[in-house]
């Protein structure tokens, strides 16, 4: 295994851009470890007490600092936790004392992490109490954690991993949040322009929407999340600057219902379809702005999508209607219009936003979908305050 190297000095200043912004830490030398001989618990016991020595504490106050000062949920800390640990000991270079830092400095900035040991691999997980699909997990004292490293270990089977021995941090108790409530403010020269376009009645409507590579990296590991979730993850603002302003432009003077109408038009042709499993080879959900940014999307993307534009733009009260291999919407007006779905003694109309054989108005359900059982996954409420 390769030793990271570091100057022979007390401290030195790093940098690295951190979507958009630029992170500087100062690394105190002795908290570079030593080369191990064999990787088991007592390495990692006598890593931690070599970490905990170490002036560490100026890098956690600089990583919460940050997080603050951006406002980044857990997920976005956990990728500015990476780029910190990869700055001082490259990933490829040692990946277990890779780990290690990122257990160090997740743990020390308050958050339950732990560490199992398994047939030579540092398996990292994180305590949570949301809904997570899509990635292993194990029950410890009743809690749930969920494997913050699974994607390094594709062909291991996490099912013969023992969840004994789990080595944690003893003042760490905080819990992991996946939810994404705010985008990073990217660098606006590093975005590009898609043209996407769709006919509504006579006249055809063309945007110039901006959109960033940069969205794909926040969501290249990102796990299955509840619909409530998902379907709130909002628009980086220059994306959001060149989409929004226009859709509220082009439905001015319509009627609510015409406009809920232009909206759906506009997620179900704007954009090609193409279902996950020929797309990327297994199922994936995209947030709004990735359903922009991707060339193909399929049903359950274009659902996100729509949602966010009518909760955006009118702030209707909506559920999401997940069927064995559909997602559909279904909104409610001042007066139902059409098919309708009654929960919780209301009314919703379908708003069908993929494309179907026939164009089918708002309240009007696919035709393969009418005798389908369907489960009411997210119901949301307007925010009346």
């Amino acid at each position: 295994m390769v030793l990271c190297t570091f100057t022979n000095v007390k401290g030195q200043m790093h940098s690295f851009e951190f979507y958009g912004h630029t992170f500087n830490i100062n690394v105190d030398s002795n908290i570079i470890l030593k080369n191990k001989v064999d990787f088991n618990t007592q390495y990692i016991s006598s890593a931690y007490h070599t970490l905990e020595a170490s002036n560490y504490q100026p890098i956690v106050d600089t990583l919460l600092a940050f997080q603050k000062k951006k406002q980044l949920n857990d997920w976005l800390f956990y990728q500015l936790i990476r780029k910190t640990a990869e700055t001082i000991c490259a990933k490829k270079k040692n990946y277990e004392q890779y780990t290690l830092y990122k257990w160090f400095l997740l743990g020390k900035s308050g958050y339950d992490v732990r560490l199992i040991l398994a047939d030579n691999r540092i398996i990292m997980y994180v305590y949570n109490n949301e809904k997570i699909f899509d990635i292993p997990y194990v029950i410890l004292d009743n809690k749930k954690y969920m494997c913050l490293n699974y994607h390094d270990y594709i062909h291991t089977n996490f099912t013969s991993i023992p969840d004994t021995e789990m080595i944690g941090i003893t003042e760490a108790t905080k819990p992991f949040s996946y939810q994404i409530t705010k985008m990073p403010d990217f660098n606006p020269s590093n975005y590009g322009k898609k043209q996407v376009s769709f006919k509504y009645g006579a006249q055809d409507y063309h945007f110039d929407i901006k959109v960033s590579p940069e969205v794909e990296s926040i969501f290249k590991n990102y796990p299955g999340v509840d619909f409530s979730y998902y379907f709130n993850i909002p628009l980086t603002k220059e994306t959001y600057g060149s989409l929004i302003p226009t859709l509220k432009k082009n439905i001015d003077g319509m009627s609510v219902k015409n406009g809920v109408n232009y909206l759906m038009k506009f997620t179900r042709y704007a954009f090609l379809y193409e279902n996950d499993h020929e797309n990327f080879g297994k199922e994936k959900r995209l947030s709004p702005e990735q359903t922009l940014l991707n060339p193909y999307s399929d049903c359950d993307d274009r659902a996100a999508l729509f949602f966010y534009l009518v909760r955006e733009i009118y702030d209707l009260p909506m559920i999401v209607l997940l069927y064995p291999t559909h997602v559909t919407m279904a909104v409610q007006f001042d007066k139902p219009i059409g098919k309708t779905i009654n929960y919780n003694n209301r009314a919703y109309s379908i708003c069908e936003p993929t494309p179907q054989i026939n164009d089918l108005p708002i309240g009007k359900l696919p035709p393969k979908l009418r005798k389908e059982a369907y489960e009411v996954v997210y119901a949301y409420e307007p925010n009346t305050k």
